[in-house]
C-alpha cells in the first residue's frame, strides 16, 4: 500500500510538473510571438513612414510652387484678357486676318473658359497639398518624443488617405463616414503611433462592411455602410482635469463578432481574414500601443449582426513618460 501511495504520489507531482511545463511554454510561446509581431511591425511602420515622408517632402516643393504661381498666373491672364476684350471694343473694323483667327481660335469661349480651367487648376493643386500634409500628419516620423497634439487633425488626416477605399465600388455603395467630435483639450500622445491605431480600426472598418455587403442579399448590399467616430471627454468624479482621458470610439454597422473572437481580437497573428489578407498584427500591435505606451484602454463591443465598436480612453495628460520604442 506505502510502495502504491508514493506512486500515485509521484504520479501527481510528475504530472503537476508537466502542467506547469506546459502554462511556462505557452507563456513564452504567447510572449515570443508578442515579440515577433512587434519587431515585423515595428520594421515595416518605420519603413513605411520613412516613405511617406520622403514621398510627402518630394511632392511638396513643386506642389507648393505651382499652387503659389497659379494666382499671379490667373491675374495676369484676366489681365490680358481684360486687354483683349477692350481691343474688340474699340477697334471695330477690325482686320480679316484677325477676325479669322478670332474665329479659328474660338476667342469667345476661350475667354469665357480660360479663367474657369485657372481655378480647377488651383482646386486640384490645393487638394494635392490637403493630402501631402494629411500623409506628413500621419507618419509624424519628426515627433519622436510625446507632446500635446490635436486628436481630431489625426483622425481627418487617417481619413483623408483612407478616402479611396470609402468610395462607392461595384459591389457596395460609398460607406458613410459620422464625426461627432467633442470639444477636446489637447491631449498628450505619441502622435504618429495613434494615428496608427486609427487607421487599423477604420481599415478593419471597411473591411468588414466591404465583406459583409458582398456576402448579404441584395436589400443589405444596396444600403449604406456607415463608420461613425465619436470623441468626447471623459467625465469621473473627484479628477482634476491634468487626470481627465479622451475617449474615442469607432463604430460601424458591419457583420459584428461573436465573443469568441472578441476574446482572441488583440492576440498576435490572430485574424479572421482569408489567408494573404490580413497579418493579424494590427490590432495587437494598437492594444500595446494603447495600454503599454499611453496607460489607457482598448475595448470592442459586438454582437453578430450588430456591427463593432472599439472603445480608446487615454489619458489626457500622461502620468509617466512611456518609452517611444518598440
Amino acid at each position: 500500500m506505502a510502495s502504491l501511495a508514493l506512486d500515485i504520489t509521484a504520479r501527481e507531482q510528475a504530472e503537476a510538473e508537466l502542467k506547469q511545463a506546459k502554462e511556462e511554454a505557452e507563456i513564452a510561446l504567447y510572449t515570443l510571438q508578442q515579440t515577433q509581431a512587434q519587431l515585423i511591425q515595428a520594421e515595416k511602420m518605420s519603413g513605411l513612414g520613412q516613405l511617406v515622408a520622403g514621398v510627402a517632402h518630394e511632392i511638396n516643393n513643386p506642389v507648393n510652387f505651382i499652387y503659389g504661381n497659379l494666382s499671379h498666373t490667373a491675374e495676369y491672364t484676366q489681365n490680358l484678357l481684360d486687354l483683349v476684350q477692350l481691343y474688340q471694343q474699340t477697334y471695330q473694323a477690325s482686320d480679316q486676318y484677325i477676325e479669322k483667327k478670332v474665329e479659328e481660335i474660338d476667342l469667345d469661349f476661350l475667354i469665357e473658359d480660360l479663367p474657369k480651367m485657372l481655378n480647377s487648376m488651383k482646386v486640384g493643386a490645393d487638394r494635392i497639398r490637403q493630402i501631402v500634409l494629411s500623409l506628413r500628419n500621419f507618419s509624424r516620423l519628426d515627433e519622436a518624443e510625446m507632446k500635446p497634439v490635436d486628436i481630431h487633425e489625426g483622425i481627418d488626416s487617417t481619413l483623408m488617405i483612407l478616402q479611396s477605399r470609402l468610395k462607392a465600388r461595384p459591389e457596395r455603395p460609398a460607406i458613410e463616414i459620422i464625426k461627432e467630435y467633442g470639444d477636446l483639450p489637447l491631449v498628450e500622445c505619441y502622435p504618429g503611433q495613434l494615428n496608427q491605431v486609427f487607421m487599423n480600426i477604420l481599415a478593419n472598418a471597411i473591411d468588414a462592411l466591404s465583406e459583409f455587403t458582398r456576402n448579404s442579399s441584395e436589400s443589405i448590399s444596396n444600403s449604406t455602410g456607415c463608420i461613425t467616430i465619436q470623441t468626447k471627454l471623459a467625465t469621473h468624479e473627484s479628477e482634476t482635469s491634468d487626470s481627465k482621458n479622451v475617449v474615442i470610439q469607432i463604430q460601424d454597422n458591419g457583420p459584428g463578432m461573436t465573443q469568441q473572437v472578441i476574446q482572441q481580437l488583440f492576440n498576435p497573428f490572430f485574424t479572421t481574414k482569408p489567408t494573404g489578407q490580413g497579418t493579424g498584427l494590427g490590432l495587437s500591435i494598437s492594444y500595446q500601443i494603447i495600454v503599454d505606451k499611453h496607460g489607457g484602454s482598448l475595448q470592442c463591443f459586438s454582437q453578430p449582426g450588430q456591427g463593432a465598436k472599439f472603445s480608446i480612453e487615454i489619458p489626457v495628460r500622461q502620468r509617466a513618460v512611456a518609452s517611444s520604442s518598440y
